[in-house]
């Protein structure tokens, strides 16, 4: 009489080795921590784009600096990015000139110098808020299937040595012991490929917001260039 073995996925990985199983437990913890930093990506760099857009729209309709300067400074929170960089030029740009007419000593080549490194390192702490968490998608994405590797080799492993206890050696036999330790596998390939996918398409975003930074620093110091003669 043939007993017809339960190969669904829960019996696979309730009857799985218990190294196997440590294995899977890890590969979804992972899986469920990358796919809340998507989210929580997606969520950033689409809204880190509409601000840009619109403190771009605003900055060009030519208003006041000024005005602009202290609207930016009093919301910075929500501002975006690129206010922020311009509310950290656009301050020191101020303050340089201040000082210069207390000063005659203060050239306004320095008041610009000023004004550009102060918008330079605004630039770099929006970046690095940016690219938060897209190193651990790279490393879930280069890791996981060789972490699933490892369940499954480990699980074939002792399927194989459960041979020893059986006189004769079927696929039956060591089937369910295949199948669960390549759960591992396809585990580690759910959590790597939206990882990975992820990565790239956020690689891509951010880098184009960081040219419209760049571009804004540059054309934001040629106008203050003009304005400091």
């Amino acid at each position: 009489m043939n007993v017809t073995q339960d190969l669904s996925f829960i019996a696979l990985i309730s009857n799985a080795h218990l190294i196997v199983q440590l294995i899977m437990a890890l590969l979804l913890a992972i899986s469920v921590i990358s796919w809340t930093y998507i989210f929580k990506k997606l969520f950033d760099v689409r809204g880190a784009r509409k601000q840009t857009v619109e403190f771009e729209k605003t900055f060009w309709a030519g208003g006041n600096l000024h005005a602009l300067h202290a609207s930016a400074g009093s919301n910075r929170a929500n501002s975006g990015a690129l206010a922020r960089i311009f509310e950290a030029g656009m301050g020191e740009f101020i303050k340089g000139k201040q000082a210069a007419a207390a000063s005659r000593d203060l050239e306004q080549g320095a008041v610009l110098d000023g004004a550009r490194r102060a918008m330079r390192a605004a630039f770099q702490r929006e970046m690095d808020a940016l690219e938060a968490h897209l190193a651990f998608l790279a490393s879930v994405g280069s890791v996981s299937p060789y972490i699933g590797l490892l369940g499954t080799v480990w699980g074939i492993m002792n399927a194989f040595r459960g041979l020893a206890n059986v006189q004769q050696a079927t696929l039956s036999a060591v089937a369910p012991g295949i199948a669960e330790a390549l759960i591992a596998t396809a585990i580690g390939l759910f959590a790597a490929i939206p990882a990975v996918v992820a990565y790239n398409r956020f690689s891509h975003d951010i880098d184009r917001l960081a040219i419209r930074f760049e571009s804004f620093v540059e054309e934001f110091s040629n106008i203050l260039q003009r304005q400091s003669r």
